[in-house]
Parts: structure tokens; C-alpha cells; sequence
């Protein structure tokens, strides 16, 4: 494999799920379903809270039958593995955080990387534009490039395809609010899952009233996580950036209402324009479209 061929993401971590019950253990935990898992196709999930808010998020991945791999934030992956196990019961099932072992990367060119050093090669699942996902065993890639972070991140943010502990917060956020339903994170036939009834009614209500959209300034905008305020009130938090452009969380009833009296949208000193996701099918504050 060589540097040309894939990039690792070392902020990417991976927990292992693996047994006679896999599927059936997963299928009862998380919002999307498992079985389209395969060793050619990932699917993004999520694992809420019984109130529906998202705890952990990450793209999953099955190399074999009851056989599965969660790729996530890797500062997360070991409180991931431990909350799957609070779950086990009598599940026949072994979870662990293989971080250490196992290393996730993206296809840096449309040439594929060399088959010999790949346990996974998937497309995203979020967005056909995003590079595609690959896992390699950690011996395996001791010449593979660290440096292709910001290059995804880059690209990520163009298209406004948000990630969970940069662009929204653990626990603080629902799957509508941060684009699940339109970004295939959530499957609404399947059967139960924890959470999956707040989920299911905020589908069939169209009550979300805060949407990921894009962002840009006339500078580069500031750190994530600074407040978004138009005049003396919030409007959203902002999430990563690359340069002038942004993923924010925009409660979009508060947008409206201040860009309909002339009240410009601010990051710290930096005023803001909203764009509409290339992907959404919601409309952004008129006044703040960035056109």
C-alpha cells in the first residue's frame, strides 16, 4: 500500500462486535438496520438515549456473518465499547475496542488501495461525494500518510455532512436536528431500538426545528463551538470550519426572525451567511441565503 493510495484518519477509532447474537444484539440498539451491513456496504448509525439523543454515532462494517466492526470517533471508542456492554445480558456476544489494532483510513484517489492490506474498502454511506472508508490491520500500515485529516475534513465540510463531537454534541442533540433522516442514519421500517419512539415521532410530525447548515464568513471563522446569536439572542452553535466555510446547528425559527429585521447572524466578530446543505430538502432563512 502506499501513501498515494489512502489516508488514515487517526482521530478514527474502531470497537469490535462479534458472535452468535451480533446482529440481532446491534439490531435491538441501534437506528439503522444492521443486516445491509456486508463486507462491500457500510451503514451509519447512531445509539441514543431512551429520549432519542444521540450518544454515540459511527459507520458500520461486516466483513462476515455475525461479524461486525464500528468505525468512530476514537476518543469515544472505549466508552462506546463499555455502554455496548451494559447491554450484553445474556447476549452471546464479545465487545472490544480494537483502536489499538485496527486502523481507518480513506481511499485518497480513485485508484484502490492494494486488497492484501485492506479488512474493509465501503463506500460512505452518508454521501456518495465523501472518499470511501477502508480498515487496515495497524502492522499494516506503518508507510500510509497521517497527513489526509484535513483534506477530509475539508471535504466534509463542503458538504455539509456533519460528525458527532465536532459539529453537534454527545447527548445533546436528535437525529433530525443533525440530518440522520437525510443523511442515512436512520431506517424507519425497522423494528424497535432505544429511542426509536422520540425518533419516529419527530419523522412523522416534521418538528425539527434545528437543521445542520452550512456557514461562511468574510474570514476565517472562529473555533468550534462558539455561539451563534443574532443581536442579544442564540441562534446556533458553530461546529468545524475550513477557512471561511462552516457545518453550524441553526434553530432556523430564530434565524428567520432576525434576518427578517435586518439582525445579521455572528460567530464572535465574524458575520455569517447560511447555505442550504447540497443534500437537504429544507429551506434556509431567505435573507441568510448565501446564493
Amino acid at each position: 500500500m502506499t501513501q498515494s493510495s489512502i489516508a488514515l484518519l487517526p482521530d478514527r477509532g474502531v470497537v469490535e462486535v462479534v458472535g452468535h447474537d451480533a446482529l440481532d444484539f446491534l439490531q435491538g440498539l441501534v437506528t439503522h438496520d444492521v443486516e445491509q451491513a456486508g463486507p462491500d456496504r457500510g451503514v451509519f448509525a447512531g445509539l441514543l438515549t431512551p429520549q432519542g439523543k444521540i450518544l454515540f454515532d459511527f459507520l458500520i462494517y461486516s466483513p462476515s456473518p455475525q461479524h461486525y466492526w464500528l468505525d468512530c470517533p476514537k476518543e469515544s471508542a472505549a466508552a462506546l465499547a463499555a455502554r455496548l456492554n451494559q447491554y450484553k445480558l445474556r447476549a452471546k456476544v464479545t465487545v472490544a475496542d480494537k483502536s489499538a489494532e485496527m486502523r481507518v483510513a480513506v481511499a485518497a484517489s480513485d485508484a484502490p488501495p492494494s486488497p492484501s492490506a485492506l479488512l474493509a474498502l465501503v463506500a460512505d454511506p452518508r454521501h456518495a461525494s465523501l472518499p470511501r472508508r477502508c480498515l487496515l490491520e495497524t502492522s499494516q500500515t506503518p508507510g500510509a500518510a497521517d497527513d489526509g485529516l484535513g483534506a477530509y475534513h475539508t471535504a466534509r465540510i463542503r458538504l455539509c455532512v456533519p460528525e458527532g463531537g465536532r459539529d453537534y454534541q454527545y447527548g445533546e442533540a436528535f437525529p433530525h436536528e443533525v440530518c440522520y433522516d437525510l443523511l442515512n442514519g436512520v431506517d424507519f421500517e425497522k423494528g424497535c431500538y432505544v429511542g426509536q419512539e422520540v425518533v419516529s415521532r419527530m419523522h412523522h410530525r416534521g418538528v425539527a426545528k434545528t437543521r445542520i447548515m452550512g456557514v461562511h464568513g468574510a474570514a476565517p471563522l472562529p473555533v468550534m463551538g462558539t455561539e451563534i446569536t443574532g443581536g442579544e439572542y442564540p441562534v446556533g452553535q458553530l461546529g468545524s470550519s475550513a477557512g471561511e466555510a462552516g457545518i453550524a446547528l441553526i434553530r432556523i425559527d430564530r434565524a428567520e426572525e432576525a434576518l427578517r429585521h435586518g439582525i445579521p447572524l455572528r460567530a464572535g466578530d465574524a458575520i455569517l451567511t447560511l447555505r442550504r446543505p447540497p443534500w437537504a430538502n429544507y429551506e434556509v432563512p431567505a435573507a441568510g441565503t448565501d446564493a
